[in-house]
């Protein structure tokens, strides 16, 4: 077992030791009732699992549009991330790593405690840290997925054999599979810019695509972010033999590169760049962008988020789970194949005059 599974496992058991946690779940009856008090348990730290419940909250207002929700997360930034959503009432930011910060660890979940709820749902089928925190909260139903790695008893669970695959969506399955709604299409990802932070953004990009070599056309402007974590991060060599075909092929669009957290270009700095350490000001900048091309990431998630056609490269993940979704999303399995493979997957499924019609619907600057 690796140091992350031991890690992983000692967090697990650090919390169903506070939560006290008992039994199996059992099925209930539908969701019934009023229902103004809602809290969403989603225990991941990432950038991307955190916009994932963003199609959560458009059916929690569809559903009970005169509703508040409370948020329980180990993101640290999902204060701005929700921010959009005047549903939102507050942010429960638990420290990521809670065995390494005990106290604030206690004092958000204290927080957690203080509040009654008519509803809190817990919208991982698999984390076990997720389903603690709906222990832990007051609230008279408790909605979750019945499952073997779940323990706990809670008053409405939900066979996850049913669930769509896609991490954004089987958190909206489950709440209408125990309100017994219909299913129907999915909301999308969604961050709500405001249209100040979409001007902005226009006024931002373009300062930086004013940089870009004049040989190139006008016709929008593509970023590209060559970075993402662990396994699906791809090497420099990479994005060396990736970027030729690709920069021919969009010879009419200026170029811009998306500089990650470590502030350090993975391009050679080969075109302008932009860095922001503020997730909504990346956001209404991406929302201006013709087109990204980028890895499976937090940052694929917040483009689709920000209405941004997306070009994503997996080479780790599988799609069907992560993959972005909706109109403007393509993703590309490079898997098993060379960059130049990767590159043709892109060039052949957009064509320039596509991703031209892309940046007809975006802000002119």
């Amino acid at each position: 077992m690796g140091i992350q599974q031991l890690r992983r496992r000692a967090a697990q058991l650090g919390m169903r030791a506070i939560t006290r946690t008992a039994a199996d779940g059992h099925a209930a009856p539908p969701l019934s009732g009023d229902i103004f008090r809602v809290l969403i348990c989603r225990s991941s730290h990432s950038l991307g699992n955190t916009l994932l419940i963003t199609p959560l909250l458009q059916e929690i207002e569809a559903t009970w549009p005169g509703a508040e929700v409370d948020i329980v997360t180990r993101n640290a930034v999902a204060e701005e991330v929700f921010s959009g959503y005047a549903s939102v009432r507050r942010v429960i930011a638990l420290p990521r790593r809670g065995l390494r910060h005990p106290l604030a660890l206690a004092r958000g979940l204290r927080q957690l405690g203080r509040q009654e709820y008519d509803l809190a749902i817990d919208t991982d089928p698999r984390s076990q840290t997720g389903r603690a925190l709906l222990l832990r909260s007051h609230a008279r139903n408790k909605l979750g997925f019945a499952g073997g790695s779940k323990s706990g008893a809670i008053s409405h669970s939900v066979d996850p054999s049913g669930a769509p695959r896609h991490n954004g969506q089987y958190p909206v399955h489950l709440l209408r599979a125990a309100a017994q709604q219909p299913q129907q299409a999915f909301p999308p990802l969604d961050l709500r810019l405001s249209q100040l932070e979409k001007d902005a953004g226009a006024q931002l990009l373009s300062r930086i695509a004013a940089k870009s070599d004049p040989a190139r056309g006008q016709r929008g402007v593509v970023g590209i972010f060559a970075n993402a974590t662990g396994g699906k991060l791809l090497p420099r060599a990479w994005w060396q033999q990736f970027m030729p075909p690709i920069d021919a092929h969009l010879r009419d669009f200026r170029l811009i590169e998306i500089v990650p957290a470590s502030a350090v270009s993975l391009l050679d700095s080969r075109y302008p760049c932009y860095y922001s350490s503020s997730v909504r000001k990346l956001a209404g900048v991406l929302s201006q962008l013709s087109l990204l091309v980028c890895l499976d990431g937090g940052i694929m998630h917040l483009a689709r988020a920000s209405g941004t056609p997306t070009a994503a490269i997996f080479a780790h993940t599988d799609i069907e789970e992560w993959g972005p979704y909706g109109e403007g999303a393509y993703p590309f399995d490079a898997r098993h194949g060379s960059p130049l493979q990767a590159a043709q997957q892109v060039i052949e499924a957009l064509p320039p005059e596509r991703i031209a019609s892309f940046g007809e619907t975006v802000k002119r600057f």
